[in-house]
């Protein structure tokens, strides 16, 4: 009798821990893989253009943003507690899809322009939609990652000229020589 009770309690525990777990099929499951491929496309692409470039520069502020994105990101994951919507675990907030996905966004944008940058958001604001449809966070939990992951961008990344022509020419009006930059990209 004393091992029937204790079974019949270890299968209570199971199905209380386990059965509150919500699983996710079909089109859920393919856009959360989705989204999975997308958070990892967009670091791969920034790489990408640094390495095309040889953009040394772009590296480090790059790496900086990454590293501040996942530093935050992780302290906030550990520090908040946040149950995910599909009872998996207690690290929702915030999203580190989203984070690691608007930091690559925001630098490749701002360190190579909007004709890059525009794409890029495009596909970071598919990974954040993606963690949200697949039950693994609430809206919150992404916007809070974007912020992280833009505001780490913004902060270490600056604008990339890949060629600065010096030239010395008159300043209009005055008669002196000044010099001026002019961008060609």
């Amino acid at each position: 009798m004393k091992h029937l009770l204790l079974f019949v309690a270890a299968l209570c525990m199971a199905v209380f821990m386990f059965g509150q777990k919500i699983e996710v099929t079909g089109s859920r499951k393919a856009v959360r893989t989705s989204g999975d491929v997308g958070a990892v496309l967009l670091p791969v692409a920034g790489l990408t253009a640094i390495l095309i470039n040889k953009d040394w520069e772009g590296l480090k502020q790059g790496a900086f943003a990454g590293i501040t994105t996942l530093g935050v990101t992780y302290a906030l994951k550990y520090a908040v507690k946040k149950e995910r919507p599909d009872c998996s675990d207690m690290h929702s907030f915030p999203s580190m899809h989203t984070s690691v996905s608007f930091a690559a966004a925001s630098f490749i944008q701002r360190r190579y322009g909007w004709k890059w940058g525009i794409p890029a958001y495009v596909v970071s604001t598919y990974v954040g939609w993606s963690r949200v449809y697949g039950k693994k966070h609430d809206w919150w939990d992404v916007a809070a990652g974007a912020v992280i992951g833009a505001g780490s961008s913004y902060i270490f990344t600056r604008p990339f000229a890949k060629k600065h022509d010096l030239t010395i020419s008159p300043v209009a009006g005055d008669g002196h020589c000044g010099i001026y930059a002019s961008l060609k990209f």
